[in-house]
This record gives structure tokens, C-alpha cells and sequence, in this order.
């Protein structure tokens, strides 16, 4: 059993006397307050925050760092508050014990919604205090070494939340101690069977090669010693999670993974790194595209390797990792190396603290334009990807992204305004799809406009937290706004019905139909009418009148008034794809609650459909200047010669129209069916269209598909 005295023993090989007098004190109170309390273990409570205070205090942290970890469960869990821990210890103390504690008067509909808003309470506490997530860490790490006595099903609820979140944050952090035993505890919590039968492969593996690693491992240090670097080389074998990981993900079995044995090389300065990597390659045959320089690189949580894998003689590989003495502790402690470590002359944990640093202000970011806190948790567990793709900017300069990272994700970490204006690209300077994968090494250059805004169907590929996170919050401002010209211009064609105008209506009036209806503001009832929650004649009614009528709200209206469409009103004006109505076509409008006005042709397929709700229809036509492209589909009947896709394809860009889609039907070999989705400005443009597709000689027959 690990008691104080043992905890104080080890802070006092580093901090003052008057320092461990703090933590004792701070044990002292704790103890105190979990009087009587007891873990499922049985044993007295206290033991748990002397546990976590160990952890801590073998990362080498601060006495206010470990004093907080033998309180952090007084605030939630005994009837200790904030202020009477500020008054005992001061501010910063209580600050870390709060970050740390759950939120206990969450009103909330769920026990999800409930954690996630502890986490981001926890993410917003660490943003202005590294130490909170330390702490965090340490009680999670030893909470999963006691696991065993919980229920099978919470051991497996806690062991799927560390693995998704807090191991992860681990190694975004590079803590790679605490991250392994997070991992391994895990793994073997949540797939026990599974853990238990890699583990007995693993060691029947281990103890067949063992004694051809320590021949290598003795060859390596020979060869080293005879071209003069002084450098310390031990032997290692692959984590079993990570094992478990690329079993999973590639698909392999156990007897496929070939990289289970490695070695690592300490030297020190940079030069012997690279000195090194030299004398293994010469020694080994390398394995071409397997050496990574995160040296000149470095991972997003400042870890620096050189990785190389070589074929040994023995027939199997072997990984080595080459690295300073600097990078081999900043590798190990990660942030945590601020206070395991500290020189002068040292600048390795500047590197893993500014990465946090960048990473922390970017989650700050995300939690103030994430809707709520079920969005943001998703938001973290995706930025949490370990795997990156370096590629350069138009300036040279380097930029990390998640490996599968597309173009969009590259302009919003560029800038989020770049993101949501960006149109085009061009990659190594060849024009690319915004949805395009980006590789190592790659040139990206951006290409913006303006007036461009974010493209909803830009979240079906986007993989980082930014992007998603930037690009939703856009898509809920426009909508909103939108939602509120559009409400506003529908009422107003109400009430022109009815003989009133909007500004007639005095605020008093909107009093009642808003608490009625549980809104805050006209705009919000706007935004209502402009979604197709309400419908804009009932509303006029009710508006227009000189007492409230609750009847009034529930009528069906058979003659909505007309509503003039421009073609720019975004979100909340959608054109049916089953009909594609350019400007020109008579047109109705159908709404639809939650989405607006859906506007079709009048001749559309599914009108029969339409007429069984005609309280929903909206008078709606075209007004005369129109502006913007639309899209239309086209049927080609064609010879089927050599060429002529090229053809029609030419010209229709010679017409100004640019194609969207486009596919073949091979209709019995002799003739080809060609179907087009172009953009058009209005029926005048799709008639010069058509006819400059009539005169290739080729082309049999145009009609559009409706």
C-alpha cells in the first residue's frame, strides 16, 4: 500500500521543505473530508488521491500540481467548496481542483449530454491550465489500474471512454508513459479475451526471438563503439493496443505483423542522429519508403525520431528509432517534460509545449462554435487522430494535417475565411476537387472568392474538427439568416392579403402569439415561417386581427399568397432534384417544415402527391432578374462515334455552361444515350444550349428529363 510518507519521500528528492509541508497539509484536509468514504475496494478513499498524487509526482510536478491531486475529489464528492479551498490553499489550487471536478447541477436529458458537459468543462479549465489535464490523466491511469472491481458493463463503458478520449489526449500531448498504460488497461478491459489471447501469442513470440535480438542488439553496439558514437541502444517490442490496432485495421492476423521487435538509439546531439542512421543502413538492409524524418519534422505533439525499418539477417524485421537524449525524454513525458526535466540550454520541451499550446487555442475555438457540448466531445474524438500528412503552402512553409486531410481541411487551417470562401484548388499546380485527398509533400494552393460560401455537402468528406466544427457554425448563421428574410417576406405577402403591411403591426401584438408559440423574438417567428414550421398566412391572420383567436393557428389556408423568387435565397429555398425548375418554368412552391420552400415545376411527377396537402403550397414565380446558375438535366441521344462525348462536352462549355454530372447508357451498342446535368441561367440560356447541340451531326435527339 503506497501511504503519504512514501508520497512525501519522493517529493522531497525535488521540491523545498516548506513545498512538501503544502502537500501534507493539503493530505491532512483530504483525509479529513473522505472520512468514513471508501472505494468498491474496500479501502479507505484517500488512497485513491495519494495514488494519483504519485503519478504526478513522478512526472516530477509542482506541490501545487500534487496538492490539487490529493484534493481533486473534495469539491465533488464531500461537501467542500471552491471558496473554502481557495481560503485553505489559494486560487490556483482551487482552480485545478474545480477544472478537474465533474459538474454536479447539470440539467441535462441524458447521462451523455451530463459527461459531455463535464468534459468541456474540463477542456475550457485546461485551455488556461495545462496542469488540469495532467491531473485528469493521473486520476483516470489509476482508476484504471482498480477497475477490476467494477460491474463487467460500467468496466467496459469506462475502458470505450478511455480509449476514445483519454489516450488519445495522452499522445496529442506526448505522454507516451501514461498514454501506453491507458492503452494496455483499456484494451484489456473493454476486449479482455482477445487482450489475454494476443498476450500469450506475444510472449510465445518474444521468448522464440529473444535470444536473436540480444545477438543483434550486441552487433549494433559493436558497430557503433567501432565508428565512435557514444549511444545508448535498447531493445523493445511493439505495444500490444498497437499490435490489436494494425491486426484491425489492415486487416492482418497475428503471424502477418512483421515490425513486433524494434530497437531505440540515443545519442547525443542531432548530428550522431543522422550520423547513425548511416551506420544502421550499412549495417542493414533498409526496407524502401519506411524511413520518416520527425527530426526536421516534427509530430503535432512535438515528438522528433528518425524511424527507420531494416531486414535483419534472421529473416524478420526490425524497427529502429534514432533520437537525442532531449528528444528521448520529450518522447516520453511529453508536456509533462516542462517539469520532469529542466536546462538551460534545452529547447526540446518548448516544442511539445508550444504544440499543445496551438492545440488547446484551436479546442477553444471549436467549443465557441460547436452548437452544444454532444457536438464539441465529437469535435475532440476527431481531432484526436494520430496519423498526419505533411504538405506545403504556396510559400513553402509546412503544415500538419490528419492523414485522409482533403483541400477544405487545409483552407480552414490555413484560416477559417479562406475555408468558407474557397472555390477551386490547385495541388503540385494542377487544378484539383476541393474533396481531394492530400498527400505528403504536396504543393496546395487555395483559390477564393468573396461572395463563395460553405457547401453543406462539404461535411460528408471533411476529417478535421476545425473544418466540421467552422463549417456547421456557417451553415446554422446563414440558414438562420435566411430563414428570417425569407419568414419576413412570406408574412409581409400575407398580410398584403389582408390589407396590412408589416409595419402596421405594432410589437405589443407580437407579445402574445411569441409566448404562445415559445419564441423570444419576431425574428425568431420569422425564422419559423421561413423553415416551414409555420405557415405564413395563419400567422398573418393572427397578427392582423384585434383579439387573439387560437383556432386561427390551426386553420388550413387554400389560397397562400404569392411569393416572388430571386434565386439567391440560399438555404432555406431549395430547387426539387426531380423536376430541377430553372427561371422561366411555371413553378409552385411546397413547404416543408424544417427546410423551407422546396420549389418545383408545375408540370413535376410528384404534383399528385403535392395535392394531398394543399395548405403547405406557396404561390411562388420568378422575378425578372433572376440571377444564378441552375442546374437542368438533358438527355443526348448520339451515334456512338469515336469522340463524341468530347463534342457535346465542348459545346457546352462554348454556350457558357458549365456540366455538373454526367454518365452513359449504352442503348444497344450502335447508338449511346448521354445524361447531362449542366448549369443554366434561365430556359433562354437552355434553349441556345440545346439548339448549338443540335447541330453535331452526331446528336440524334435532345429532351430534358424531368
Amino acid at each position: 500500500m503506497f501511504l503519504i510518507s512514501d508520497l512525501c519521500a519522493i517529493l522531497e528528492t525535488y521540491l523545498d521543505e516548506d513545498q512538501v509541508a503544502e502537500v501534507y497539509r493539503a493530505y491532512l484536509f483530504g483525509a479529513e473530508a473522505h472520512e468514513g468514504q471508501r472505494r468498491l475496494s474496500g479501502e479507505p478513499y484517500i488512497y485513491h488521491p495519494i495514488a494519483v498524487a504519485r503519478i504526478l509526482a513522478e512526472m516530477r510536478l509542482d506541490h501545487k500540481s500534487i496538492a490539487a491531486a490529493i484534493l481533486h475529489d473534495v469539491i465533488e464528492d464531500t461537501p467542500t467548496a471552491r471558496d473554502q479551498l481557495a481560503e485553505k490553499f489559494g486560487d490556483e489550487v482551487a482552480y485545478l481542483v474545480d477544472g478537474v471536478s465533474k459538474l454536479t447541477n447539470i440539467q441535462s436529458v441524458s447521462k451523455a449530454e451530463a459527461q459531455a458537459e463535464s468534459f468541456r468543462k474540463m477542456i475550457l479549465a485546461m485551455v488556461k491550465d495545462i496542469r488540469v489535464i495532467l491531473i485528469k490523466l493521473a486520476d483516470r491511469l489509476h482508476n484504471m489500474r482498480t477497475l477490476t472491481v467494477m460491474r463487467p458493463e460500467k468496466r467496459r463503458r469506462i475502458a470505450a471512454e478511455t480509449l476514445e478520449i483519454y489516450a488519445p489526449i495522452a499522445l496529442r500531448l506526448g505522454i507516451n508513459r501514461v498514454r501506453l498504460d491507458l492503452e494496455e488497461l483499456g484494451f484489456a478491459a473493454y476486449h479482455p479475451l482477445r487482450h489475454r489471447i494476443l498476450k500469450e501469442a506475444m510472449r510465445k513470440v518474444c521468448g522464440n526471438r529473444r535470444e536473436l535480438m540480444e545477438k543483434l542488439l550486441k552487433r549494433i553496439n559493436k558497430r557503433l563503439e567501432h565508428d565512435g558514437v557514444i549511444a545508448e541502444v535498447f531493445g523493445r517490442e511493439k505495444h500490444l493496443y498497437s499490435v490489436y490496432q494494425k491486426m484491425r485495421h489492415k486487416n492482418l492476423s497475428f503471424s502477418e505483423i512483421t515490425d513486433i521487435f524494434g530497437f531505440r538509439i540515443v545519442v547525443d546531439s542531432v548530428d550522431s542522429c543522422y550520423r547513425t542512421l548511416g551506420i544502421i543502413h550499412n549495417l542493414f538492409k533498409p526496407i524502401p519508403g519506411k524511413f520518416k524524418d520527425y527530426i526536421a519534422i516534427p509530430k503535432a505533439n512535438g515528438y522528433q525520431s528518425l524511424h527507420t525499418a531494416m531486414q535483419s539477417r534472421y529473416g524478420f524485421p526490425i524497427e529502429v528509432q534514432i533520437r537525442t537524449r532531449d528528444m528521448d525524454r520529450v518522447a516520453e513525458a511529453g508536456i509533462a517534460s516542462h517539469w520532469l526535466y529542466k536546462s538551460g540550454d534545452d529547447n526540446g520541451d518548448n516544442i511539445a509545449e508550444s504544440r499543445a499550446r496551438e492545440w488547446l487555442h484551436g479546442l477553444l475555438e471549436m467549443q465557441q462554435k460547436a452548437g452544444n457540448s454532444l457536438e464539441f466531445l465529437e469535435s475532440v474524438k476527431v481531432d484526436l487522430f494520430p496519423d498526419e500528412v505533411y504538405v506545403f503552402t504556396p510559400k513553402g512553409e509546412i503544415m500538419a494535417l490528419p492523414s485522409g486531410a482533403t483541400v477544405i481541411d487545409f483552407a480552414y487551417a490555413v484560416h477559417t475565411q479562406i475555408g468558407d470562401n474557397c472555390t477551386a484548388a490547385r495541388i503540385d499546380g494542377r487544378p484539383a476537387p476541393l474533396h481531394t485527398i492530400l498527400r505528403n509533400g504536396q504543393n496546395v494552393k487555395v483559390i477564393t472568392h468573396k461572395h463563395a460560401q460553405p457547401n453543406p455537402a462539404w461535411l460528408n468528406f471533411v476529417t478535421t474538427a476545425r473544418a466540421r466544427t467552422n463549417i456547421r457554425n456557417h451553415l446554422k448563421t446563414m440558414q438562420h439568416g435566411d430563414a428570417v428574410g425569407l419568414g419576413r417576406r412570406l408574412l409581409e405577402s400575407a398580410l398584403a392579403k389582408l390589407d396590412r403591411t408589416l409595419s402596421s403591426i405594432s410589437e405589443e401584438r407580437y407579445e402574445p402569439l411569441l409566448k404562445q408559440l415559445d419564441l423570444k423574438s419576431p425574428d425568431d417567428l420569422f425564422a419559423e415561417i421561413g423553415v416551414g414550421n409555420r405557415v405564413a398566412p395563419l400567422v398573418a391572420r393572427s397578427l392582423a386581427q384585434e383579439h387573439d383567436d387560437q383556432a386561427l393557428l390551426n386553420e388550413d389556408d387554400d389560397h397562400p399568397s404569392l411569393l416572388s423568387i430571386r434565386g439567391t435565397e440560399g438555404s432555406v429555398v431549395k430547387y426539387a432534384k426531380c423536376c430541377r425548375p430553372i427561371p422561366g418554368d411555371p413553378i409552385f412552391g411546397f413547404l416543408t417544415a424544417g427546410r423551407g420552400i422546396v420549389v418545383h415545376t408545375q408540370n413535376c411527377k410528384n404534383v399528385a402527391e403535392f395535392q394531398k396537402h394543399p395548405h403547405k403550397w406557396i404561390s411562388v414565380n420568378w422575378e425578372e432578374d433572376t440571377e444564378g446558375d441552375f442546374l437542368v438535366d438533358l438527355r443526348v441521344e448520339v451515334e456512338n462515334q469515336r469522340g463524341v462525348l468530347a463534342t457535346v462536352a465542348a459545346a457546352v462549355a462554348d454556350m457558357g455552361s458549365n456540366i455538373d454530372n454526367i454518365s452513359l447508357n449504352d442503348s444497344d451498342g450502335i447508338n449511346t444515350t448521354i445524361n447531362l446535368t449542366i448549369a443554366v441561367q434561365n430556359r433562354v440560356h437552355l434553349a441556345r444550349v440545346i439548339k448549338r447541340l443540335r447541330t453535331i451531326k452526331d446528336v440524334m435527339r435532345i429532351y430534358r428529363s424531368q
